[in-house]
């Protein structure tokens, strides 16, 4: 039979628990327990900060690495895009070159049909010459026929504004001549009668842009009192 002696028990027990309240009760001890507990918590504190603060650092830096990437290829695309204005640029310079030289090409075939068209009939209508400085045209021609020398300029005149300010002076002359000038199919000639020719110089404006001539005074006049 086992026998258990509780008296020793029950004073080991009580024993041990007043070690522990005089340990509590000892102000030395309460202070070490308490600096104790303190330092662990806050040692959990600065484990658990560094840890966080690693954490934080690395999705710092892959944001960093993000962001320098998505940099560095809207930096390619800005070089591009400059790259591609640039080629734009200097395609519309060559398409504003090749269209004045166009228009300058043009210019003279424009002018030279539109004078052609109003020519006369007469055959013997010609021009000498035909300058053009900026917006003035000056047209230096004979015609035997001094009709021929009017329609000529009056067509001119009205154009609906291609040709304006249009002033034309025009003197006989007569013309000599020998009978080299005459063929046996041009048949007898009389060498005493000089022929005359009409020689004029006509000047304007040439263009569609061209501003409109100035009415007379007189008629603004009768407009007004209308």
């Amino acid at each position: 039979m086992i026998k258990v002696n509780l008296l020793d028990s029950v004073t080991e027990r009580h024993s041990s628990a007043a070690v522990v309240e005089e340990r509590v009760a000892n102000p030395a001890a309460r202070f070490w327990m308490l600096g104790a507990a303190v330092c662990g918590v806050l040692g959990l504190a600065m484990v658990f900060d560094y840890f966080s603060a690693s954490a934080s650092q690395a999705r710092a830096k892959a944001e960093l690495e993000k962001q320098q990437q998505v940099a560095a290829q809207m930096e390619q695309v800005n070089k591009e895009q400059a790259d591609l204005e640039k080629k734009l640029k200097d395609i519309q310079s060559r398409i504003d070159v090749i269209k004045q030289l166009r228009t300058a090409q043009q210019g003279p075939v424009s002018l030279l049909s539109d004078i052609n068209a109003r020519i006369p009939s007469d055959p013997n209508f010609r021009l000498d010459t035909i300058e053009q400085k900026g917006g003035e045209l000056t047209i230096v021609g004979q015609s035997p026929n001094e009709y021929a020398v009017t329609q000529f300029g009056r067509s001119l005149e009205f154009s609906d504004g291609l040709f304006v300010n249009v002033s034309l002076e025009a003197e006989r002359k007569p013309v000599d001549i020998t009978a080299a000038d005459y063929t046996p199919a041009d048949g007898p000639i009389d060498l005493s009668v000089k022929p005359e020719v009409f020689k004029f110089t006509l000047k304007c404006r040439y263009g569609p842009n061209a501003a409109a001539p100035a009415q007379p005074e007189k008629k603004r006049a009768g407009r007004n009192k209308k």
